[in-house]
């Protein structure tokens, strides 16, 4: 199984674990609001006995002493009315002061005693046959907070989630960096050895008056050593901050794609790169390594063509004075996995049987943190094959070239 498979059940376990753990919140704190409000409703209706034997005994319907003298320790929103849809005769706990008898205020403690209607069925106050009341209540404080504790508790717990997730994220993105350093100045310091004993045993060969036809061959070896020299020194400028400079987007193009042409007889298919769109464009860059990030994708690209035949278009479009986009469009069989779609720009991902699942991670890098730019995949399609697009911005490119000079002007 791949590790970023099993990363991803693992969170999926966790998220669904999380949710569990909230709707288990959820119920219990309605469970207890349930019991309190039943428990509210017992007490009432204990109280309402009492008080048809209080009106009874007095021979009266007074609701207010029996609001005064029996029902002093109520702590909830309490409403009484001669009649269920009368105006209210006493209250307590609803904001509104007991002696407010103003037409104002009976009518917005008569809105509220409704509302409280619709949470909760009054309780009639009756001596045998007769009502002589009702009791309209509401919840109290304590319910109050307990409804929306949960609500709290998820938004607390999703902020903390959030905060250590960010944090994760920046030490992880930390390490990686560090990762890629390491491996970078590692692999250039390990390269440089063998291809500088190379050389001079190239050079040494010459020197001692090989056969006709052979020096052609030494010529080939040289221009291999060559190209690992330039694999070097993408790697040392991996692992260091190099300045950008002015640099013709077509160069840099034309490069990568004379590199690819000339290996294309070994990969045993007959594939047609072509280029399109303007390509005589100026802008800051790192030209080895934006070089590099296009030869990345166009390998991609042929690696996922299967058939005989195929083709690679590169499409170069300025949408404004500004921004630069580089399309970069196979032929090949697509990627049809949302796992696949979702994990292709991380290390170590990989769908080939061969490979280190490095290109893409380190194209990414390359055009996002040393360009300031974008990668990411357009469309795909097992029918059209893939777009993969690069976005370049000339004007941060400019500022980041004006922060490594610290010069505010062009790179000497």
């Amino acid at each position: 199984m791949n590790p970023y498979q099993s990363a991803g059940r693992v969170k999926a376990f966790l998220f669904l674990f999380a949710i569990a753990i909230i709707l288990g919140a959820l119920i219990y704190t309605q469970s207890l609001v349930s019991r309190l409000r039943d428990d509210i409703r017992e007490y009432l209706n204990f109280y309402a006995d009492v008080y048809a034997e209080t009106a009874t005994d007095f021979q009266t319907t007074d609701s207010r002493f029996f609001f005064e003298k029996v029902i002093q320790r109520i702590n909830f929103p309490v409403i009484i009315s001669s009649q269920r849809d009368a105006h209210p005769t006493a209250w307590k706990n609803i904001g509104i002061p007991v002696d407010a008898t103003g037409p104002e205020s009976l009518s917005e403690i008569t809105q509220r005693m409704h509302k409280m209607d619709e949470a909760n069925e009054p309780i009639p106050m009756h001596f045998e046959e007769i009502v002589l009341g009702y009791i309209h209540y509401g919840d109290s404080r304590i319910i109050r907070e307990l409804r929306s504790l949960p609500y709290i508790e998820i938004v607390v717990v999703a902020l903390f989630i959030l905060i250590g997730y960010m944090g994760y994220q920046t030490i992880r993105k930390s390490e990686q960096r560090l990762i890629w350093v390491g491996m970078a100045r590692e692999t250039a310091h390990q390269l440089g050895t063998p291809i500088s004993s190379l050389l001079g045993w190239i050079a040494l060969l010459r020197d001692k008056g090989l056969p006709e036809g052979t020096h052609h061959i030494l010529d080939q070896m040289r221009n291999d050593i060559r190209r690992l020299e330039q694999i070097t020194a993408r790697f040392s400028q991996i692992s260091s901050r190099e300045e950008l400079v002015d640099g013709e987007l077509g160069e840099v193009i034309d490069d990568a794609v004379g590199y690819i042409r000339k290996r294309l007889p070994h990969t045993n298919k007959s594939v047609q790169i072509e280029v399109q769109g303007t390509t005589a464009v100026e802008l800051p860059m790192n030209k080895e390594l934006l070089e590099w990030a296009l030869e990345n994708l166009i390998k991609n690209g042929i690696d996922a063509i299967e058939k005989p035949n195929g083709t690679i278009r590169i499409e170069v479009a300025t949408s404004n004075a500004r921004t630069i986009t580089i399309d970069v469009i196979d032929t090949g069989r697509g990627i049809t996995g949302l796992t696949d779609k979702n994990n292709i720009f991380k290390p170590g991902y990989s769908t080939k049987k061969r490979g280190w699942g490095l290109g893409l991670s380190l194209t990414k890098r390359i055009v996002e943190e040393y360009h300031q730019g974008k990668l990411e995949l357009v469309t795909t399609s097992p029918s059209e094959g893939t777009t993969m697009r690069i976005t370049l911005d000339r004007e941060k490119l400019s500022r980041l070239r004006s922060s490594a000079t610290g010069t505010g002007g062009k790179s000497n």
